[in-house]
């Protein structure tokens, strides 16, 4: 039977994944997609623990957590778009300063 243990390992590697994407990548869209696997290993602890508790709250954040999300996945996206339109990159050493 999977018990709360197997779902706070998953989290953990999805973190562990998303911190070393965080750290080690220099283009924009991937340090997007790491922060979205950071947020998604909460939301997956979040979720975990309130079924293993019988509460339905934590689902509930988790909810209103993945709406932000979708929000900010937009505008992280539109400001990419945006710098590669103008730097012709997306590679964040060529990109430290946002002067036009």
């Amino acid at each position: 039977m999977i018990g709360l243990e197997h779902y706070l390992t998953v989290a953990t590697v999805l973190f562990g994944i998303g911190l070393w994407g965080m750290l080690t990548r220099r283009n924009i869209l991937m340090v997007l997609l790491s922060i979205e696997l950071i947020l998604n290993a909460a939301n997956l602890s979040l979720v975990a623990f309130s079924a293993h508790n019988g509460d339905l709250s934590g689902q509930a954040v988790v909810f209103f957590t993945m709406i932000v999300a979708a929000a900010e996945v937009t505008v992280g996206l539109s400001i990419v778009v945006l710098l590669y339109r103008n730097k012709e990159t997306v590679d964040m050493d060529k990109v430290r300063d946002l002067k036009w």
